[in-house]
């Protein structure tokens, strides 16, 4: 059964060693995501100043997904909760973590806990099939834009509905 929870400082080097593992194809495609090459300071920091949000499965953690609030320091586009450093283990295999750790981030936290209307994130232009994968959770492009990442970044929204 899954165990949902914050993370902490404690959690950083697994969530370090999850990230880099799970971002390894985005490496190969030469995308320039900041979880993609991280280090335990960025880990860190992103501990102290979001949301992180943990997934665990027999005392392991299995996923990973942050908010960025739009009073942060790195606020969304759009002002309303921003999903970022989503990560499932690959090792996993194909089980539906990453739904549920989506899933839950944004009816428990987003949606019921915020009480947020509506969630955005940012993926690349070229990612294979990332676009299309939030497409089928219900996010809609509203905008792009060029953070001098090497790829322009679409962002997407999703109406939660209560």
């Amino acid at each position: 059964m899954a165990n949902f929870r914050m993370a902490t400082l404690k959690d950083a080097p697994a969530l370090l060693d999850l990230s880099l593992r799970a971002y390894e194809p985005i490496r190969q495609l030469g995308i320039n995501f900041a979880a993609a090459t991280a280090d335990l300071a960025l880990v860190e920091k992103n501990i102290r100043e979001n949301l992180c949000f943990v997934m665990e499965e027999d005392g392991k953690i299995v996923s990973t997904i942050s908010i960025r609030m739009p009073w942060g320091s790195s606020p969304g586009p759009f002002g309303v909760p921003h999903l970022w450093w989503f990560a499932s283990d690959p090792d996993a295999g194909r089980k539906g973590i990453g739904r549920e750790m989506i899933g839950w981030c944004e009816e428990t936290i987003v949606r019921d806990t915020l009480k947020s209307p509506a969630v955005s994130l940012g993926t690349a232009d070229k990612h294979p099939w990332l676009i299309e994968m939030y497409k089928r959770r219900g996010y809609e492009i509203e905008g792009s834009r060029d953070l001098g990442k090497g790829h322009i970044t679409i962002f997407m929204k999703k109406i939660l509905n209560s």
